[in-house]
């Protein structure tokens, strides 16, 4: 028991070991260069509304702070305990906006890490890899959608859904169908491109569809997968 008591002493009085300054200041450089390459990567891979600036510069942080974090308990097994300790009760509540901002806060933490422990190699070659991989494949366009929306009276049914067959075929899903005894609603949802098409013809829908008598509203609303919590 005195034996292991000594052992365990012994490793954390060996791993206590400060690091010179020269060597904190590389892995500060090191780490605020890859986090810039994260920058470059996520503004390129994100377009429109789902990119945030405001995100994008708190990869950089989060890529520094990490590899501060690591400096410092990376060479003091006490203190790491005590560091995993207090950072286990910080709860994180952000909303993210896109599935792959879970991925980019993943690899500024393994940066933070690689540099933190001095293993800039790993770092640089894994930072190389997975920006050229995103910088090929990353850049995904979201599909647009358009909602139709009419209301119109009971009556109009099956004119209806004549009219928007013919404009639509069947790439028009019908996603709502409300109805009284008096009113229906219909909400068909169909991919941007075939309602752009469509304006081509000599009649836009919305004129085939006013054309029919007691038609209250036809709305037309764009969405898109940037629209998000």
């Amino acid at each position: 028991m005195i034996l292991m008591k000594d052992k365990l002493i012994d490793l954390i009085e060996i791993s206590s070991n400060s690091l010179t300054l020269e060597q904190i200041v590389l892995h500060l450089v090191v780490a605020s260069l890859l986090g810039v390459a994260v920058y470059i990567s996520y503004y390129f891979s994100h377009e429109g509304t789902i990119y945030s600036k405001k995100f994008n510069i708190s990869l950089v942080m989060m890529t520094i702070l990490t590899t501060m974090v690591m400096t410092v308990i990376g060479n003091n097994i006490a203190l790491s305990l005590g560091m995993v300790g207090a950072l286990s009760i910080v709860r994180f509540r952000t909303a993210i906006k896109d599935s792959r901002d879970t991925a980019y806060i993943f690899w500024t933490v393994i940066i933070g890490i690689c540099c933190g422990v001095g293993d800039y190699i790993v770092a640089s070659i894994g930072t190389a890899a997975v920006f050229i991989f995103l910088l090929l494949f990353g850049r995904i366009r979201n599909d647009n959608r358009v909602l139709l929306i009419i209301k119109s009276s009971f009556s109009n049914e099956r004119k209806i859904e004549g009219i928007v067959f013919d404009y639509f075929s069947q790439k028009a899903n019908l996603r709502v169908k409300n109805t009284t005894d008096k009113t229906i609603e219909f909400i068909y949802e169909l991919p941007k491109k075939y309602y752009t098409k469509a304006l081509t013809k000599e009649k836009s829908i919305t004129e085939a569809l006013y054309e029919l008598k007691n038609v209250e509203y036809v709305n037309i609303v764009s969405q898109n997968d940037e629209i998000s919590g």
